[in-house]
């Protein structure tokens, strides 16, 4: 399947350094910044550096070495956040239309601090 990025995108301009954040960490592929907009006591987003559109996007190009960061990298936050462990979280990434997804550049959600509840109620 072809992606196309759109390099203009919020969180691409966020990693060019034309739009702050609020840094949770940084490494050589990996950004985690607080949401603007937090719909728990915590909620970050990691993103890769690299120009990936969605997860099976990441999944089936990035390097190795992009996809061991990245997914190391969440667990260090997660820890460091306090989440990991019993209490929990929660993690949610959007895709395409269907998936609600409102920007065109890979990201995880991990939102804590209180019990989330159902993502989806049983039909």
């Amino acid at each position: 399947m072809a992606y196309s990025y759109d390099p203009q995108n919020i969180f691409a301009r966020i990693l060019r350094g034309e739009i702050p954040n609020k840094t949770v960490v940084e490494t050589a592929h990996t950004l985690v910044f607080h949401d603007i907009r937090p719909h728990a006591p915590v909620h970050v987003l990691a993103i890769p550096k690299g120009a990936y559109v969605n997860l099976d996007h990441f999944a089936a190009e990035a390097s190795a070495e992009e996809i061991v960061d990245f997914h190391r990298t969440v667990a260090k936050v997660i820890a460091d956040l306090g989440l990991a462990g019993e209490t929990g979280y929660r993690g949610i990434t959007n895709a395409g239309r269907d998936g609600m997804q409102e920007v065109p550049h890979y990201h995880l959600h991990i939102l804590g601090g209180r019990l989330m509840g159902r993502l989806i109620d049983p039909a």
